[in-house]
């Protein structure tokens, strides 16, 4: 192997590049690692299987060859978690990488409820799980989101359940992986599609329990996060009592097993029947109580002697009408007679200072063509016509040429006489 550094003119062979990459694997020895197994498979006795990191992205591939299976537990399966005291291994022939376990075992059931005991912790005082966040499931969904496994007997305990109780209901069915390494991301995914769906009135993720490991993906915080995200109300239905999944804690309403879900969302037909029925039937009771105890009391009112006889009404109250007819008919007459009075008054006033009264006092108004009053002399110079009202009756004159004396009106000599007019005033 050459240390000379490779260069266009002079580059190195794929065997000197897998051999220095061989060399730095090696020098790294054996180390202890934590994941997720989410492939394992048994051929020629030794086990070929993949190791998921349990936050980040990164999944590896691991060898446990025969010589070495007796160090490990015989109930190992896909889905756990597990620690590994494994040694990079670089096959040079094939250019793979793949890692050789020594030794694997479980990971301490203690070390993984200290773990999820501090993400709910955590989840708890950001107030993912307050009930005032929790959302009301409608009376009868319109439709009903299910995430499941395929042909899972969990779907089938949710459908026939809620036929069963209410034949006309719809579902959309969001079938995903319920364990391994694709469960978190194919559940997340169903629940946002579900979401999304206006149709979508509630959303139930349901499967038929498992073991403690198997369950962990449901405790997955991405998932978690994800549910409380939805504004869909989400139903919880994983089946497993006693190591109750974050899930749970987040969604609206927790149910025990698929079938109780199925009778939680779905209202039963038989019994609302029933308690139509029974509400009709209270009602009809009420009213004809209502009508009984009102007839009861018309019949009471019917029976006192103020309704049995009902003429005393009139007759007791017939002479104080005949006072208030009298009083009303003299009170009228004293108005009329108190109104001519002063009717009276006031025309005699009118009269006196009617313009007619002046004129009987031997008084004349004199007015010029235009139908003025003549008020000086000056308006009036000879030849003028004048119309000359007296008490009888209107005449016509003219102003004659003898100059007027100082402070007497023009000499005027009579023309002809009008008929009077009747005095309107």
């Amino acid at each position: 192997m050459t240390d000379v550094p490779p260069t266009v003119d002079a580059p190195w062979g794929v065997g000197i590049l897998s051999a220095k990459i061989k060399g730095w694997i090696d020098r790294l020895g054996t180390v202890w690692v934590e994941g997720e197994v989410t492939q394992w498979g048994i051929s020629g006795g030794n086990v070929y299987g993949k190791l998921k990191d349990l936050e980040a992205d990164a999944t590896v591939s691991f060898t446990i060859w025969s010589s070495v299976k007796s160090k490990i537990p015989d109930d190992l399966k896909q889905g756990d978690r597990v620690v590994a005291l494994v040694k990079p291994n670089y096959w040079v022939k094939g250019g793979t990488l793949t890692m050789q376990v020594f030794e694997m075992r479980h990971v301490g059931l203690g070390d993984l409820l200290e773990r999820l005991e501090r993400l709910r912790q955590s989840l708890r005082a950001e107030g993912l799980f307050d009930a005032d966040r929790k959302k009301p499931l409608p009376f009868l969904p319109h439709k009903i989101g299910l995430i499941t496994g395929r042909d899972s007997d969990a779907e089938k305990d949710v459908l026939r359940n809620a036929q069963l109780r209410w034949p006309a209901v719809e579902f959309r069915i969001a079938y995903a992986a319920v364990q391994g390494d694709k469960a978190v991301g194919d559940v997340t995914a169903a629940l946002r599609e579900l979401d999304e769906d206006p149709e979508v009135d509630v959303i139930i993720v349901a499967r038929g329990g498992g073991d403690f490991q198997n369950l962990l993906v449901f405790s997955d915080e991405s998932l978690v996060r994800a549910a409380a995200a939805c504004v869909t109300p989400i139903v919880s239905a994983i089946g497993h009592e006693a190591d109750r999944p974050l899930l749970d804690d987040v969604a609206d309403l927790r149910a025990s097993t698929p079938t109780d879900a199925a009778k939680r969302v779905v209202p039963d037909v038989a019994e609302e029947i029933a308690r139509v029925q029974q509400a009709r039937s209270r009602i009809g009771s009420r009213v004809t109580h209502l009508i009984s105890i009102e007839i009861d009391r018309l019949e009471q009112l019917r029976t006192r002697p103020v309704l049995a006889n009902s003429s005393w009404l009139v007759d007791s109250r017939a002479e104080e009408l005949s006072r208030y007819v009298a009083r009303g008919s003299e009170l009228m007459t004293l108005s009329i007679d108190r109104a001519t009075a002063r009717v009276g008054e006031l025309a005699g006033q009118l009269r006196a200072l009617s313009p007619q009264r002046t004129l009987d006092r031997g008084y004349a108004i004199a007015q010029l063509p235009s139908g003025l009053a003549l008020r000086v002399v000056a308006d009036a110079p000879a030849g003028t016509s004048l119309l000359l009202t007296v008490a009888d009756g209107k005449l016509t004159t003219v102003v004659g040429d003898a100059p007027a004396a100082r402070g007497r009106a023009p000499r005027a000599r009579p023309a002809d006489l009008q008929t009077p007019e009747p005095d309107d005033r």
